[in-house]
């Protein structure tokens, strides 16, 4: 069972504002017909790259953070599918699946309470569900020779993608994460602060990269179990490149680079690395959006990319006359990673 809720034409046709003399991207991009299923339809469909969305924010909240990141695909579609299709971005080459349907466990969510250690144990079941789901669709999109992008949604969910596409392609990954945060922690139940660890631990994440890791940010526990994997698991700090110039950026780049493209791997893009971004851990010191998106065309015109993740923005932190910013920002970042794939 699917468990999406299917981007349709007609949402399409109103998301898109039609201007004379000018073509949308909502009046190229592609939808999966009512009558067929998404296994089918993927088998025959042109489009190489497939975005859906997870609206949810319950590992954020399982991991102690400030929710809102549900609302991070609606915001993101009505900025996509009025950017142009033009010479330098299609819209044919994209399919709008649709998002998860996270309706009842965000509802159950809703009424725990974190600090409440039986409440905390249902969200981490909770998470664990999506889990589940988010394997289901992207295992079935990456068999069929497709890239996802997926919107998120907290962290949590790289679990999901890892684990979906390392199944769909029949072998572990590698996996670079763009990233304040390791998001390495405890095996303690599922949320947001360990996806990684537990693709790790289960085998399917082979290689893992954080690039920008903040000092302040990372306790020693975590950087003890990093140094435990030295030779699977490494990273470099923004401290280390913006601030103490120890290292700069494009080698840094280039040296994580010839480490997690020894096989396939996929982009993680943490919007909490960049600077006065609502997100669920929004930062005044961090990178700018020119740096993440200089990093994510540096790292998609390889060849061995296998998805992209944009994960943990949190638009309703938006100034109010602003409110479109997340989605403008996320839309950039999508025409960026297929543009350097072209």
């Amino acid at each position: 069972m699917e468990n999406i809720v299917r981007f349709s034409a007609q949402h399409l046709f109103e998301l898109t504002t039609f201007r004379k003399g000018e073509i949308k991207f909502g009046e190229r991009i592609a939808t999966v017909p009512e009558q067929v299923t998404l296994k089918d339809y993927l088998k025959t469909s042109p489009e190489k790259y497939v975005l859906f969305g997870i609206p949810e924010d319950i590992g954020v909240k399982a991991n102690f953070g400030r929710t809102g990141t549900a609302s991070t695909w609606e915001n993101t579609l009505k900025s996509l599918v009025n950017i142009q299709h033009n010479r330098f971005a299609k819209g044919y080459d994209l399919l709008i699946l649709g998002s998860l349907d996270t309706t009842i466990p965000m509802q159950k969510a809703q009424q725990l309470n974190p600090e409440l250690k039986d409440d905390l144990k249902q969200l981490y079941q909770l998470v664990e569900a999506i889990d589940k789901d988010v394997v289901h669709i992207v295992s079935t999109i990456v068999a069929a020779g497709k890239i996802p992008i997926v919107i998120g949604g907290g962290h949590n969910n790289a679990y999901g993608i890892i684990k979906g596409t390392a199944l769909g392609k029949a072998q572990n990954i590698n996996t670079i994460n763009f990233d304040a945060h390791t998001d390495f922690r405890a095996l303690e139940g599922r949320h947001s602060g360990n996806g990684f660890s537990y693709a790790f631990e289960e085998g399917f994440l082979n290689r893992y990269f954080v690039f920008g890791l903040h000092e302040n940010y990372t306790s020693k526990t975590v950087f003890q179990r990093i140094k435990q994997y030295q030779d699977r698991v490494k990273y470099n700090t923004y401290e280390q490149i913006a601030i103490r110039k120890e290292k700069s950026f494009s080698t840094e780049m280039q040296q994580a680079l010839e480490f997690v493209s020894t096989q396939h791997f996929g982009i993680e893009l943490d919007l909490d690395a960049v600077a006065n971004l609502p997100s669920s851990a929004m930062t005044l010191s961090g990178f700018s959006v020119e740096k993440i998106r200089n990093f994510l065309h540096f790292f998609a015109s390889n060849p061995k990319v296998s998805y992209l993740h944009i994960c943990e923005a949190a638009p309703n932190f938006s100034d109010e006359k602003n409110p479109n910013l997340i989605g403008k920002l996320i839309a950039y970042l999508i025409t960026d990673f297929i543009k350097a794939r072209i």
